[in-house]
């Protein structure tokens, strides 16, 4: 693989195989192998025999050797992509030859009357698993080299994107910082030092943080919206007493709080409160959040922009392994994102 794979995110390199998604592909591939196989002209005259055979055969090697790839993932992942694209090459030869030798006995224990030689099966059959392995191998490197230049594109876009704050947003935090001088220094100093963060933040909107320091970038970026908004502007945050150790974008959360002040508060008469549930179980974390439906007459874009962008860097980082869904109901706007729960280095 080439050198630039280094870059392209864990997920891409090594899919999870434990996934349902995944096996399903591995299973139809492996039948579509079968099939290709069994009709080879010149031998045999039973296909359907030729295909059965085959296709256990098969699935029984990728399967295997899927879950294998399930079982040792996290050992793997250290590795790099050259010595990665080695040992899964490795490991198919393996399953193979276990396969093989277990084949060959049960078809003889059964009397198959088109058996080859021991050593003749042994061979072809472990052919046939380097060359596809080899084939498939190459053609993912391909796939992860072309990931790579979407995702260093797209990092150039998103981060275009994503350190945009809104001017206005700025003036209202700054002028607000400006009034409390006059009446609580402490308060004003906070607002500033929260906005510094934020605008740190914007101009790292490519990295990667923790979960836990983007939900106190949240609550930094609502807090000065709360000086603005005073009391229009109510928070709830039902947080779990441990945030899991999970990575996500730098300013995730915050487009979508953005949305919810704008689109949400700013446009009832009476305000009313922005909601922030996290819950978190073994495989995914669900971050909820939830605000009062405006007077929406006026049209804006900026809402679906900020999903759109949203949904390319969660893609960009878990692949389809992440959501973000939204819905309206019972005069509650709905955001609903849910990311997989994966256990930083120790590094």
């Amino acid at each position: 693989m080439d050198a630039q794979s280094h870059h392209v995110p864990m997920q891409q390199l090594l899919p999870e195989f434990c996934r349902s998604g995944i096996v399903l592909r591995i299973f139809v591939l492996a039948q579509g192998l079968a099939i290709v196989l069994a009709l080879v002209p010149g031998v045999s005259n039973e296909f359907w025999s030729r295909l059965g055979l085959t296709s256990i055969f098969l699935h029984w090697v990728t399967l295997l050797s899927a879950a294998l790839l399930c079982l040792f993932r996290r050992r793997l992942q250290y590795a790099s992509p050259t010595v990665l694209a080695w040992l899964t090459l490795l490991l198919l030869m393996l399953v193979t030859l276990f396969v093989s030798i277990f084949a060959y006995g049960f078809l003889q224990h059964n009397s198959w009357s088109q058996s080859d030689p021991f050593h003749l099966f042994l061979l072809k059959t472990m052919l046939i698993a380097l060359l596809v392995g080899g084939m498939g191998i190459q053609l993912f490197s391909l796939y992860v080299q072309h990931s790579w230049r979407l995702g260093a594109q797209s990092r150039s876009e998103l981060d275009a994107l994503q350190a945009r704050i809104q001017p206005h947003f700025l003036f209202n935090s700054l002028n607000a910082a400006a009034e409390l001088t006059q009446t609580d220094a402490v308060a004003a100093e906070t607002a500033l030092l929260d906005l510094a963060a934020l605008f740190r933040a914007a101009m790292h909107a490519g990295a990667e943080v923790t979960l836990k320091e983007e939900l106190e970038l949240s609550r930094q970026y609502l807090a000065l919206e709360q000086l603005r908004l005073d009391s229009r502007l109510q928070i709830e945050w039902d947080l779990p007493a441990e945030i899991p150790q999970i990575r996500v974008p730098c300013l995730t959360l915050q487009p979508l709080l953005e949305n919810a002040v704008r689109h949400g508060i700013e446009r009832c008469a009476a305000g009313g409160v922005v909601r922030v549930q996290l819950v978190a179980s073994a495989r995914f974390a669900t971050i909820v959040l939830m605000n009062p439906v405006g007077d929406n007459r006026k049209k804006h874009s900026g809402n679906g922009i900020a999903l759109a962008n949203i949904r390319r860097r969660l893609e960009l980082m878990y692949g389809d392994g992440a959501s973000l869904t939204t819905s309206n109901q019972d005069g509650q706007y709905r955001v609903k994102l849910v990311i997989p729960v994966q256990v930083l280095n120790a590094s």
